[in-house]
């Protein structure tokens, strides 16, 4: 029988304290925090966390859901105009 390590490809090659950082902003934004009140969180994550992959991973999540709360602006402003 053979040993394999699994944690690469189950990663996708990040580090684990990536996936820790876009499960915290993930939370956060569940709790009720704004995208605006978690883009300020990330610039503190930004000058102060220790782990570069934790704020990477946190800042992924952020821009991501930026662009979804601009998608379902940018439709609901179409819909709100083109009725």
């Amino acid at each position: 029988m053979t040993t394999m390590t699994l944690a690469p490809a189950l990663l996708h090659g990040n580090d684990p304290a990536y996936y820790a950082g876009r499960a915290d902003a993930y939370d956060d934004h569940r709790n009720g925090t704004t995208p605006d009140e978690l883009t300020v969180r990330l610039g503190y994550l930004i000058d102060q966390h220790p782990d570069i992959h934790y704020v990477l991973g946190y800042a992924a999540r952020v821009l991501e859901i930026d662009a979804e709360q601009r998608h379902i602006t940018t439709v609901d402003t179409y819909w709100e105009t083109a009725a």
